[in-house]
């Protein structure tokens, strides 16, 4: 089994940390259906809380199993054409490639990118490449062995011809629990991230960052996170971190197919302003 992907490597407790909470949009919608012909179709729509603007978009993916091709087609509401095509295990055995292609009709902006994935037991390599801005190239690769994790990432500047960014990250993984440091933007964020899944029904995380070109003017945010399964059909999630602002979150199956979701977000340090927030979430599945 390949290592994860160098964004990845603290996945585990990022998820916990940011996945299903609900308060970051007043209203989030998403309706998913499949043709008869295997075309699968997605629908979102989400409400701002600033201004209350309503931005969405329309999907449709059809995926051909035995080539390995993919190819995703999307309109937003921003009236921007997405197309994206992908290339499974087709031209390398755990080689996946990506062509990426953006389209604003109104200011005949474009927007192409080649994304390549190479995957093998104890490695996971990827490389970005942007074709119309810069061009510009990021690349990262991971190295695993008995759980242990070690990864770097690096960005450079064509046109310029110098390193536009550098981190590195190592973690260890195991079923139970995860536990990751990373140091990104050139070395200078600091991160300290762990995850644990205590039984079958609680998982808990943290996350720790400092930011090394600030020294102590903003000191070290922590982040910490739970998750209950109430039972096979609903969950409930919380997390706060130092600055006090907690988050709330109901996960619940109303039948197969349609999902509920509720969230708030409480700032505990200005609880008789209207500094919170509330959010709800349907999602649809035929």
């Amino acid at each position: 089994m390949a290592p994860p992907a160098f964004s990845d490597i603290a996945k585990p407790s990022n998820d916990l940390l940011t996945k299903d909470f609900y308060h970051t949009a007043s209203a989030n919608l998403e309706v998913k259906s499949k043709a008869p012909n295997g075309v699968a179709f997605t629908v979102k729509g989400k409400s701002a809380h600033k201004d209350g603007s309503i931005g969405g978009q329309i999907e449709a993916k059809y995926t051909d199993k035995p080539t390995g091709l993919t190819l995703t087609q999307a309109w937003t509401t921003a009236n921007a054409l997405d197309t994206k095509i992908e290339l499974d295990n087709t031209l390398a055995n755990g080689l996946k490639a990506e062509v990426l292609t953006t389209f604003l009709p109104a200011s005949k902006g474009k927007g192409a990118k080649l994304n390549l994935h190479f995957r093998q037991p104890l490695f996971h390599a990827r490389a970005f490449f942007d074709l119309l801005k810069g061009p510009s190239f990021n690349g990262d690769a991971v190295i695993g062995h008995d759980g242990f994790l070690a990864g770097a990432e690096v960005g450079y500047d064509v046109v310029n011809g110098k390193i536009s960014k550098y981190s590195a990250a190592v973690g260890y993984t195991v079923p139970e629990y995860t536990a990751a440091i990373t140091a990104t933007n050139n070395l200078s964020v600091f991160s300290a991230s762990y995850y644990h899944r205590v039984n079958a029904l609680v998982e808990a995380g943290a996350k720790a960052n400092w930011d090394a070109k600030s020294g102590n003017a903003n000191g070290v945010g922590l982040e910490i996170a739970s998750k209950y399964k109430l039972d096979s059909q609903a969950f409930v999630k919380a997390k706060i971190n130092n600055q006090g602002i907690a988050a709330l979150a109901y996960n619940q199956i109303l039948r197969p197919g349609v999902t509920l979701g509720l969230g708030a977000s409480i700032d505990t340090q200005r609880l008789s302003e209207s500094a919170h927030k509330v959010g709800l979430n349907f999602a649809f599945e035929a």
